[in-house]
């Protein structure tokens, strides 16, 4: 005889379960005194002061709803960088944001580019909206545009670019930017995803803003919690067309911005000073780092964002995973990068200066070298 039948239960809307879940870099190392955590690309000197009293003040009034449309930070986001207040929307952190771009402008069938090394939202997002998530190689760990145009189909309908990108830390000069969006098909979406962009010194670089304003099909996204100090808040903004805008408000939650977070987020971005520090302190040792341990031999990809990517040899004893269990030994924890197809690489946040000096000591340690 054969068994019980399976009784029929909900299931998910395809792609769903293709999705491999995303896992934040760990941020604990058991039996270690003190930990220094250079996992998630957060801000070593923490948030604004006035980002902090504003948000404790904020707590006085949480049994009241947020303002749903976000207004104010919008208005002091748009006095931050001449734009249209009533062309931004505010999302919690801008992750909320792709996803939501992903809803509005993917259906089944349809096709969503980002890179090989591109950022794991994306894919998520694409599979979540029922569509299929397409990779376009890259060229020394740098997105191409050559690469993603010819991946570019019928079925196209958005093409993620994080820029600068995470974890590699390269970053596309905005002539290619621009390039990309002329030659993409004016139905295709460009989402300009530049989460990193404040750190970034090059003349050749533009965030996005310039893009957005003279086309209809680029939108631009960023974050409060890399430069600002945030990330606790989730909070993120994007800034786009007016029919872009439009479609994205009809589908975002009523009040998906909190309260505190609105609040922090106006005394942040009104907060020029802590941002120059914050971009000065990166400036200095984002340099040190990339120096230091490519002293040690270690391979180190050129970042213009607040992090970089070290690579370690394929040889037993001397690989990522290696470096990994023996820092995190230490309580020095990065952030192992295989699911970004990058097994023999390992992300370090550019950290506090006693954690910076710290990891470059244990890593000349854990390769024998002598300092």
């Amino acid at each position: 005889m054969s068994g019980p039948r399976p009784q029929p239960r909900p299931t998910p809307r395809p792609g769903v379960l293709s999705i491999q879940a995303y896992v934040p870099g760990k941020s604990s190392a058991p039996g270690v005194a003190k930990i220094f955590k250079l996992s998630s690309n957060e801000s070593p000197l923490g948030p604004s002061p006035r980002a902090i009293e504003a948000y404790r003040k904020a707590g006085e009034h949480l049994e009241d709803y947020p303002d749903g449309s976000a207004s104010e930070l919008r208005e002091a986001i748009g006095r931050a960088y001449g734009l249209d207040p009533d062309r931004i929307v505010c999302g919690a952190g801008s992750d909320d944001l792709l996803n939501l771009l992903a809803r509005a402008y993917l259906a089944d069938g349809n096709e969503a580019i980002h890179t090989t090394h591109g950022f794991l939202v994306y894919p998520i997002a694409t599979l979540g909206a029922g569509a299929t998530p397409v990779v376009a190689p890259e060229t020394r760990y740098t997105a191409d545009v050559d690469a993603i145009l010819a991946k570019v189909t019928a079925r196209t309908r958005l093409v993620f670019l994080a820029n600068p990108n995470n974890p590699t830390g390269t970053y596309v000069p905005f002539d290619e930017v621009k390039r990309l969006q002329r030659a993409l098909p004016p139905h295709v979406l460009l989402v300009v995803d530049a989460a990193y962009s404040e750190y970034v010194e090059r003349n050749d670089y533009e965030s996005g803003i310039e893009l957005v304003a003279t086309c209809e099909n680029v939108v631009m996204c960023r974050t409060f919690s890399k430069i600002h100090g945030l990330a606790g808040l989730r909070l993120g903004w994007m800034y786009g067309p007016a029919h872009v805008v439009d479609a994205i408000n009809r589908i975002r939650g009523p009040f998906n911005v909190n309260l505190p977070a609105i609040a922090a987020g106006i005394a942040s971005i009104e907060d020029t000073a802590h941002q120059d520090f914050s971009r000065a302190h990166n400036r200095t040792w984002l340099a040190w780092l990339t120096e230091e341990i490519g002293r040690l031999g270690l391979e180190v990809t050129p970042s213009v964002a607040n992090f970089v990517l070290i690579h370690f040899p394929n040889e037993k004893g001397r690989t990522a995973a290696d470096a990994d269990r023996f820092l995190t030994a230490r309580g020095l924890i990065l952030r192992q990068v295989s699911s970004y197809k990058l097994p023999n690489a390992l992300r370090m946040s550019v950290g506090t200066e006693e954690a910076n000096r710290l990891v470059v000591q244990a890593l000349a340690e854990f390769l024998g070298s002598k300092r």
